[in-house]
């Protein structure tokens, strides 16, 4: 990880192998506007925000209770100037025990201060790792698309 990829961290009263569950469960904390799977090795989908976003990732690692690693391959940012801007960016899971809890380390290789997006897409990040995973995590209940509504008002 550059030191300048957006990363955060949750630490959430679960067993890796129920966070690594959670984290593939895409539909249940990221958008419920998902089409393909997000379970396993060389999987694809994509996620839709409205008109504002389009990306379709590939799941290019695979470890499980240990690592996910998505690999942006398309991607359509309507609120930006660089609509692709997202493309060949990573965004990765990685799972470590810490005594009777599990820490999810989350980082997405290429959003940087520097890329248009950054303010907004950190942002949302942010509440969808901290508010939305952890959630659902921790109560079995995410709350998928919420940020959609917001980043329709930026269009």
């Amino acid at each position: 990880m550059k030191a300048n990829d957006y990363h955060t961290s949750i630490t959430v009263d679960a067993t890796p192998a129920e966070a690594f569950m959670f984290i593939n469960s895409v539909a249940k904390w990221w958008t419920e506007n998902l089409e393909g799977s997000s379970q396993k090795l060389n999987d694809e989908f994509t996620v839709r925000f409205g008109d504002v976003h389009y990306s379709k990732q590939k799941l290019v690692e695979c470890i499980p209770k240990k690592k996910v690693v998505w690999l942006v391959t398309d991607s359509k940012l309507n609120f930006i100037k660089d609509k692709q801007e997202w493309t060949n960016t990573k965004i990765s899971f990685e799972l470590f025990i810490r005594g009777n809890k599990t820490e999810i380390h989350f980082t997405h290789f290429g959003l940087s201060p520097e890329v248009e997006c950054y303010d907004a897409c950190s942002n949302a990040w942010s509440q969808y790792i901290r508010g939305s995973l952890l959630q659902l995590i921790t109560t079995g209940k995410g709350e998928p698309e919420l940020r959609a509504e917001s980043e329709k008002l930026k269009a």
